[in-house]
């Protein structure tokens, strides 16, 4: 197993991370760069950073035991080469893409990956903000395909280190649109701005880790506009800073919307499983029925990208 021990990209980053947000501050505090910072947000967002290192430690093992006991019943051994690291770095890469979108489009993930939009200031700090409870969900079970195919976990853990990197820097206003080449290909800040926004045409958009491309080729890519700029958060902001609340009140919510009394058992594992914003008697907005509304309201709107087609 001494070949499998590989360190941890992220750990490593660390004095990048801190150094990084110092300078984002220092430039927009000094007025050299565009961004917005709050105190008590950007604690908030460090506490749940640290809580998420710690549920790393608590219970990431158990995922890395699960996805271990997977190995056994690998088809291949795929051993160690560079194209091993690069080949497993870009199927993880789409892997991420698709737990990114199943986590905006099932509640149950959702309830996890909420946090981390919960901020309405979009600065490095932001990047920190982590789920405490992403084992919860089972996601993990969209790595053990790559298992089986003969990456082993330990290399799979190592590459996804260096997408948590990428994704770090991406969190900022400081850096506007890019050379179009790597605006092409990569996930860039500007990207990430849509992603992060609560404008219509933005929701449910731009899902990628590292690699843009998935968002293009699977058609959920949205451009950033200037006449349309990003405004951070959720659809229904959660005007806390308290990191426990943070953490959980999207679980909180969902349990207590599933055990209303009177619903049948296919309402309750709706409130589970359908996207977030579903209700029984339709009284609350999904992403869907906001985009809509925002065409009727806009109908010049009508069939741009990220907005649905007229009527």
């Amino acid at each position: 197993m001494d070949e499998y021990q590989f360190p941890s990209v992220t750990q490593l980053a660390i004095p990048f991370f801190i150094l990084a947000m110092l300078i984002e501050l220092w430039l927009v505090r000094t007025g050299r760069a565009k961004g917005d910072f709050s105190t008590r947000d950007t604690l908030t967002s460090l506490i749940m950073g640290t809580g998420n290192v710690v549920a790393g430690i608590l219970l990431g093992v158990v995922s890395f035991t699960a996805l271990l006991w997977i190995w056994q019943f690998r088809l291949f051994d795929l051993g160690l080469g560079w194209w091993v690291f690069l080949t497993a770095f870009l199927l993880d890469d789409l892997r991420y893409y698709v737990y990114h979108r199943i986590a905006h489009r099932v509640r149950w993930v959702w309830a996890e990956h909420v946090n981390h939009h919960s901020s309405q200031h979009y600065n490095l700090s932001t990047a920190l903000r982590q789920s405490w409870t992403g084992l919860f969900t089972g996601m993990f079970v969209l790595q053990v395909p790559l298992v089986l195919l003969g990456f082993h976990p330990a290399v799979i853990a190592f590459v996804f280190g260096f997408n948590l990197v990428w994704q770090f820097w991406i969190h900022t206003e400081t850096v506007g649109k890019m050379w179009w080449p790597i605006e092409l290909v990569f996930n860039t800040p500007s990207h990430h701005r849509v992603h992060h926004a609560t404008n219509p045409r933005y929701l449910d958009a731009n899902y990628a880790g590292t690699l843009i491309i998935w968002d293009r080729m699977f058609g959920t890519f949205v451009d950033e506009l200037a006449e349309d700029a990003p405004r951070y958060g959720i659809v229904r902001n959660i005007g806390t800073y308290n990191p426990v609340k943070v953490a959980f009140h999207e679980w909180v919510g969902m349990l207590k919307d599933s055990a209303q009394p009177g619903l049948t058992i296919g309402e309750r594992l709706n409130y589970l499983f359908q996207p977030p914003g579903w209700s029984h008697d339709g009284s609350r907005e999904t992403s869907q029925t906001i985009k809509a509304a925002y065409v009727k309201r806009n109908p010049g709107e009508a069939g741009k990208p990220g907005l649905p087609p007229a009527g």
